[in-house]
């Protein structure tokens, strides 16, 4: 039988809109640093590390390069992986399972506010033939799957808002969030278009900040002063980035990636055996999408859902508890590790005023951002 693998450390900075006293190495650092704390470990006992970053958004080719110093890795394995948080995790995952490796570290930052213009550099993710030349916002795309997957499931806006409110109350009770708030739907419906029917409050602002992970394979993570919170199942997908032959209205890599997960965790019916979810809502209506591709609705319930309070912190299945990416702020590639994180606390009791009862399993689910359609799931249980 396989070893096992858990999450023995976690570290993190909080997330602001802006971060202009420190460099992305000292967030690092000060993230590493607290991980090894939390593990009960220091870095020469970590055979592997992962970095979450993107060579276009750092402003700098091989990133990887960059990582060493403040992770304690210099002379060590260290890869970059150009994709969601939660793929980078299963590329640590599958590091451990290989037993080359006892224990391994993902690390992922976001300095967003060194982009002055994040819109140049999503478009280069663009077809450069069809789609760049026409000089548009890539926000663009998110309107018209908005549009498609709400035409398809039934959905209303009106629902869509409701996911703004509840995230941004949500992170009310989360220290780290850089963008708590309340909000209404209607406050929502009256914002600025951006993409129709995208609205500016419907798009997760951007945030610094900074999530260390450290894995270890359980009989490490036996031996650690920690609280392990093992890794049931995970998942990813890759769909193909072409605008013209995606499916406009459904969350396919969710989808497939979900089933890749439950099926390595033994799950049947995730809606009865998840007791909360962190899901991607960089853009308020993903949340939707993402719940139902990932079965915790049915096609065009998640929004009658939402609105009967299901979805609340004391709702049967409360989602994005932490307040999301619209309530903390958008991480990048990051961003699906601080689901991660959420989950992490959740598991070990330590969510403080924000703590679900009697949680034991969860799920947290990523998507890499417009124009991809590529993300992760990841399911962990502290049992």
């Amino acid at each position: 039988m396989r070893e096992r693998v858990a999450i023995v450390g976690v570290g993190y900075t909080s997330f602001r809109p802006l971060s202009p006293e420190v460099s992305f190495r000292e967030m690092v650092f000060e993230a590493a640093c607290r991980a090894y704390a939390d593990a009960g470990l220091e870095p020469d006992r970590v055979g592997t590390f992962v970095a979450v970053s993107e060579d276009y958004l750092e402003g700098t080719s091989i990133f990887d390069e960059y990582v060493p110093d403040q992770l304690g890795a210099v002379l060590k394995p260290v890869q970059t992986i150009c994709q969601d948080g939660i793929t980078a995790i299963a590329s640590a995952y599958l590091q451990l399972a290989t037993g080359l490796f006892e224990v391994a570290l993902v690390e992922g930052h976001a300095k967003a506010s060194n982009v002055l213009y994040p819109a140049h550099i999503e478009a280069f993710a663009m077809d450069p033939v069809f789609v760049r030349p026409l000089g548009l916002n890539p926000r663009f795309v998110a309107g018209l799957e908005m549009r498609s997957f709400l035409a398809q499931t039934g959905n209303t806006e009106e629902q869509v808002a409701l996911v703004v409110a509840k995230n941004k109350a949500n992170a009310l009770k989360n220290p780290l969030a850089a963008y708590p708030a309340l909000v209404t739907a209607e406050d929502v419906l009256a914002s600025r278009p951006v993409a129709t029917p995208v609205k500016e409050l419907d798009i997760a602002p951007f945030a610094d900040g900074a999530v260390v992970l450290i894995l270890a394979r359980e009989s490490v993570a036996r031996t650690l002063k920690s609280q392990p919170v093992y890794i049931r199942g995970i998942g990813w997908m890759q769909d193909t980035p072409n605008l013209d032959q995606r499916d406009w209205s459904q969350a396919s890599y969710a989808e497939l990636a979900g089933r890749m997960a439950y099926r390595q965790a033994g799950i049947r019916d995730p809606k009865e055996e998840i007791c909360f979810a962190e899901v991607d809502d960089t853009f308020s209506y993903k949340e939707l999408q993402h719940i139902e591709a990932l079965g915790l609705a049915r096609c065009g319930e998640a929004g009658v859902l939402l609105s009967e309070g299901y979805f609340l912190p004391d709702g049967p299945l409360p989602v994005n508890v932490s307040g999301g990416s619209l309530g903390n702020g958008y991480l990048y590639d990051a961003s699906g590790l601080r689901s991660v994180l959420e989950v992490v606390l959740q598991l070990r009791g330590q969510a403080g005023e924000r703590q679900l009862p009697d949680v034991r399993v969860g799920l947290a689910q990523s998507w890499r951002g417009i124009p991809t359609a590529s993300g992760g799931v990841i399911i962990l249980s502290n049992e």
